[in-house]
């Protein structure tokens, strides 16, 4: 137990001393309050344009007139295609549109500007709808219902308990912000974790010091102490994160405001992400070591991890699937699935409510994964942790672990 214990405490400090555990460590907090700083610096300095975009169009329909405000857009009547061209050119507009003879047929207006746009900016082309539609339906709707149309309609949407009241947890997308980056920052972790067990292992049988290794310790000494002592300093990577970040976005939101004003901390998040943290660990870290244990060197071995460890980041790829679709069979499978579970389930709790038994069964696939991992690593360990050469194929891999 003692060399358990030293090997525990070799891994945990040559972990957290590496210059890329620190930098990574400290690189989210801290970018995260240089950005905020800039985003502040940046508001302060700018001062808001008060100039009015002045907009000329030209009636061939007749009757067009401007009946509301436009807020900073001055909408000015042109004769003519010719004089709104000339005004154009002399700056008088800044750009003009064309109301055509059949634009109650076709719905389309011509514009014209100096500049090259990707599209009309959104204000402008608000501001064109708004006054087409006020002047199509100013001889048919009382003007309060057309100011009423033109506004608009805000949605709010407020979630209930199955007894009607409401519910502590929201939706919104203010609210998937934080599990979502919770879920970024522990797929990072996870990959990081067992890319250092893995180097870690790895560097010790290309270099032979496993020989001297094990003339002290057991196998599976060798494999609890790198296990754990690797994954304490993962967690305490994860815990520093999972602390700085809602100070952060709070941060955030009192200078940004806005979509970030609305975030709420999910009850349970912080709890469960730690427990997927150490479950999905565990997991990558068995297979990591597993992978170290038949490759002759780190860079072969380095080449086998990532087809797992990616896994960890796979659901960042269907994120908009997973955002419409929070709760499709789909996604609750690979919710279960170990690879893809830990990552997977943290957006899912940021997106919708998730049955308890889906926790229960994902955590009870994981811990189920990490003892057949453990059970199939030490044995790899016992063949193949002093064999060098040619890397097994996975047909030899099989015949000797039935043979041992």
């Amino acid at each position: 137990m003692n060399r358990t214990a030293l090997i525990i405490r070799h891994e945990f400090l040559t972990t957290i001393k590496k210059k890329g555990f620190i930098i990574l460590t400290l690189a989210i907090p801290v970018l995260a309050l240089i950005g905020i700083g800039i985003f502040q610096v940046a508001s302060n300095i700018a001062t808001p344009s008060a100039d009015v975009v002045r907009i000329g169009y030209v009636d061939h329909i007749g009757g067009f007139t401007p009946l509301y405000e436009q807020a900073a857009i001055q909408l000015i009547q042109q004769d003519s295609e010719d004089a709104a061209k000339t005004a154009l050119t002399q700056a008088e507009i800044d750009e003009y549109f064309v109301i055509p003879a059949d634009y109650v047929a076709t719905g389309v207006v011509s514009r014209y500007t100096l500049e090259k746009e990707l599209a009309p900016p959104p204000a402008v082309s608000a501001a064109i709808e708004g006054f087409l539609d006020s002047n199509l339906l100013a001889s048919q709707v009382p003007p309060e219902l057309i100011g009423r149309v033109l506004s608009g309609t805000g949605i709010i949407t407020t979630t209930l308990t199955t007894q009607g009241a409401v519910s502590e947890e929201q939706g919104g997308f203010g609210n998937f912000i934080l599990p979502a980056l919770f879920g970024a920052l522990l797929a990072v972790a996870l990959n990081v974790s067992a890319n250092y067990v893995l180097q870690s292992l790895g560097e010790e049988k290309e270099n032979r010091l496993m020989e001297i290794l094990l003339s002290s310790v057991s196998p599976e000494q060798l494999l609890t102490g790198k296990l754990l002592g690797r994954g304490i300093a993962g967690l305490l990577q994860v815990l520093i994160w999972a602390v700085s970040m809602p100070i952060l976005l709070r941060l955030a939101s009192a200078t940004i405001g806005g979509m970030l004003s609305t975030i709420q901390l999910p009850p349970g998040l912080l709890l469960l992400g730690v427990t997927y943290f150490i479950l999905g660990y565990m997991l990558f870290a068995v297979v990591s070591l597993a992978i170290a244990a038949i490759c002759s060197t780190v860079r072969e071995a380095q080449g086998i991890a990532p087809l797992f460890t990616l896994a960890a980041v796979a659901p960042f790829w269907f994120v908009s699937l997973i955002m419409f679709f929070p709760n499709s069979p789909v996604w609750v499978v690979f919710s279960i699935v170990p690879f893809s579970a830990p990552v997977l389930m943290m957006l899912r709790l940021g997106l919708s409510g998730v049955p308890t038994w889906q926790l229960v069964v994902s955590m009870i696939v994981l811990v189920a994964s990490v003892g057949g991992g453990l059970w199939l690593a030490a044995k790899l360990l016992r063949i193949y942790l002093l064999m060098y050469g040619k890397r097994p194929r996975l047909r030899e891999i099989v015949r000797a672990i039935r043979a041992s």
